[in-house]
């Protein structure tokens, strides 16, 4: 850090202050007036100087007439004291302001810039520990492999990067909460292939995470078929309560970025509540109109209401139908390219122990043109903290902290709002300290304090630079009224095989392969003999280009399970890859035996053809279609295969059929062949010609409509085609 170490050069030059900045040198953090906690570690002070030859900086720090000055040195452009040192400025800042200048020195020793601050240490300790989730970037990352995000529990007093206590988890976990006096915490994990998956734990220094601490949301009016996620659930002050938004849909995005990689909201879902002493689930009157988007939900410290963001329910044809419940940019494009507005409002409305009652709107964080979300109550029921947007929801670029009265009323926008992105907030349970994630500094989220007063003013924001490590960002920060050796270990005994077959799916769904034989590995060591992992990390293997190890776990699940249908067909996939069409044709018609599927009647043909087998490959693609009418695969095939019999009639009826569905190239490139074959010259050219506009840089098409147009005597285009063929492909272009 530039530290070249505590070096206390006291004595009481209080005239040696310095006075107003000088030279160019801007103090960057702290900020002036900033408040700090008496627990909380050594800070870095850092400053930028840009004027000409400064070599080295003194750090002054002033109490007073009264006190002895002290005097630091760094060589660099920033400045960490011992923690000897910071407790005795701490100690002697409490009273009053501590006065901090930053001096430039040059090289014959003189003062060449300075600049200052005034920093104080409260009265008000933090005193809890902080729960928070580190997460790679950018997101899409930990969507392909959950098992990189790790939970850390921590205090503000820690030297180092307080410890992991959860990690390696091959399946999704989010958001957690914790009960008021921290003796329960739940949090989401997608156990056993169910979104709707949540853990529910009594807290212990040794934890143990397994299927009897899990509950589902799924359970909620599970006969409707309808899926859940069971979003930004939230523990019951007492502990006995769950409350989440089920029935839901949510827009998700992850991008490749790191600054902001991923888009995440609900528009559709109502609250749900689960109370653990008569494992049942109740919807929330008040808060289960389906025409709203009922959402983020949280608790007062009483337990008597429930604060939440509500809206209208995004409806729209195209996405009336989807299967999944999280919707990508494809499904909605407007969110991505048009910024389409999506608000909420916070309401509010009675528990009532569950019997709930009217929503009301609450002044100051609802119907004021932004999207008002995250509330979080002080621990006395006085305040409000809440997030604001332009729109949506979580990790906003613009979000910013505003505080309101709990019932309501103006709002006012935090002092300790840093530039960019404020949010993820959590009260201590002294109610005098906010802790909240911003990405002001970095890419990678970081954690900040700020002290907020019996007027709900805040402070300055104080960076918790030690709870960030290199290339993860923190977040979803909670502080937990327990020391900080409270919980040492969070260890998961519920993972089947089944969720690492799940995990390794995910990865697949993004291409990427290689994570994907990770987790199906992983499930193998657990259950060796799995059939539906060792095929699918025998398809991964293939997708991947490891066909020969590929087929080595194919013929495993075949041994496991002969009647295995699917991995008879991969395992005729990979051998095909490495041109062994007997064994490929074998598993085929094994697979055929066992579940008749048109694609494979298709790829059957094909691997016929390879060995020869015209005709027989032609009874596969006709087989093919009696049971997918509109295969455009099997229409093209069949098509190819008729044209190489000279069967041209019924070939150019196939590829029409192609083109109605899924016009290419290929297709206006064999048409066009056939047509010229029958006779039918200039539609032969037509169809050529619309081949190239479907891909201008299609070396086949070129050749052939260059030996058509020369054949009817239009020789310069057509040697200008034959050209282009050649171009693209020096092994055609060349007359027969």
């Amino acid at each position: 850090m530039g530290l070249l170490g505590c070096q206390n050069e006291a004595g009481n030059g209080a005239s040696a202050f310095p006075g107003a900045a000088s030279g160019q040198l801007e103090i960057t953090y702290p900020l002036d007036e900033t408040l700090f906690p008496p627990d909380i570690a050594a800070p870095t002070f850092t400053w930028e100087d840009e004027t000409e030859g400064v070599q080295r900086w003194q750090i002054l720090v002033d109490f007073g007439a009264e006190q002895e000055m002290l005097r630091f040195s760094s060589a660099e452009t920033s400045w960490r004291p011992s923690e000897e040192g910071w407790a005795d400025v701490k100690q002697r800042s409490t009273a009053d302001d501590a006065r901090v200048a930053i001096v430039g020195i040059d090289a014959e020793g003189d003062p060449a810039s300075s600049a200052s601050i005034r920093i104080r240490t409260s009265t008000d300790p933090v005193g809890d520990s902080i729960y928070y989730r580190e997460v790679p970037l950018p997101f899409i990352s930990a969507v392909q492999d959950p098992s990189r995000i790790r939970w850390r529990f921590g205090s503000v007093d820690s030297v180092e990067q307080p410890p992991v206590v959860l990690e390696d988890l091959p399946v999704c976990g989010n958001c957690h909460s914790f009960s008021g006096d921290g003796s329960v915490l739940g949090m989401d994990v997608d156990y056993g292939n169910d979104k709707g998956g949540y853990a529910i734990l009594p807290v212990s220094e040794d934890m143990v995470l397994n299927d009897e601490k899990i509950i589902t949301w799924s359970d909620y009016k599970k006969d409707d078929g309808e899926a859940t996620f069971g979003l930004l659930s939230q523990v019951s002050p007492d502990g006995r309560y769950v409350i989440s938004t089920v029935k839901d849909r949510a827009v998700f995005v992850a991008t490749p970025g790191i600054e902001f990689s991923q888009l995440f909201f609900p528009i559709k879902g109502i609250l749900v509540v689960y109370d653990t002493v008569t494992d049942s689930y109740t919807a929330l009157p008040g808060a289960d109109d389906p025409e709203f988007v009922q959402s983020n939900p949280t608790w007062s410290p009483d337990g008597k209401w429930v604060v939440f963001a509500r809206t209208k329910v995004y409806q729209k044809e195209s996405i009336a139908n989807a299967s999944s419940i999280l919707l990508d940019e494809n499904d909605v494009p407007e969110f991505i390219e048009d910024k389409e507005p999506f608000k909420f409002d916070l309401y509010r409305v009675p528990f009532n122990e569950g019997r709930g009652g009217k929503a009301e709107p609450i002044e100051g964080a609802s119907h004021n043109g932004m999207s008002n979300f995250f509330a979080k109550f002080s621990p006395d029921g006085k305040w409000i903290v809440f997030t604001q947007a332009e729109n949506y929801m979580l990790l906003m670029p613009d979000s910013e902290l505003y505080i309101i009265p709990a019932e309501g009323g103006e709002a006012r926008r935090l002092r300790a709002n840093t530039s960019r992105m404020n949010s993820w907030h959590s009260f201590s349970s002294n109610g005098k300290w906010l802790v909240f994630s911003s990405k002001a500094n970095t890419p990678y989220t970081q954690l900040f304090l700020t002290h907020i007063d019996d007027e709900g003013r805040s402070t300055p924001p104080v960076v918790l630079d030690r709870f960030t490590g290199t290339y993860g960002a923190a977040n979803i920060p909670e502080f937990v009224p327990l020391p900080a050796d409270a919980i040492a270990k969070i260890q998961e005994q519920f993972l089947d095989a089944y969720s690492f077959l799940r995990a390794g799916m995910a990865n697949e769904r993004t291409g990427n392969y290689p994570a994907a034989v990770k987790a199906y590995d992983r499930g193998l060591a657990v259950e060796p003999a799995n059939v539906e992992l060792l095929n699918a990390k025998g398809f991964a293997l293939f997708q991947q280009g490891e066909s020969e190890q590929a087929v080595a776990s194919l013929q495993k699940a075949i041994e496991v399970d002969p009647r295995h249908w699917k991995s008879h067909n991969n395992l005729a996939l990979a051998s095909v890859d490495l041109g062994e069409f007997e064994i490929a044709e074998a598993h085929y018609r094994e697979s055929l035996a066992l579940e008749p599927q048109p694609a494979i009647y298709n790829d059957l043909g094909f691997v016929l053809e390879r060995q020869g087998l015209p005709f027989e490959a032609l009874e596969m693609y006709r087989k093919s279609l009696e049971l997918d009418p509109e295969s455009s695969a099997a229409h093209f095939n069949l098509a190819s295969a008729l044209a190489r019999s000279g069967e041209f009639a019924e070939a150019e009826q196939h590829f029409r059929a192609v083109l109605e569905n899924d016009p290419g190239t290929q297709a206006y490139t064999g048409l066009g062949i056939v047509l010229w074959q029958q006779g039918q010259q200039d539609e032969g050219i037509a169809s050529m010609r619309a081949a190239l506009e479907a891909d201008p840089e299609n070396a086949t098409a070129h050749d052939q409509l260059g030996k058509m147009l020369l054949q009817k005597g239009e020789i310069e285009e057509g040697r200008e085609e034959l050209a282009r063929a050649k171009a693209l492909n020096p092994s055609l272009g060349e007359v027969q």
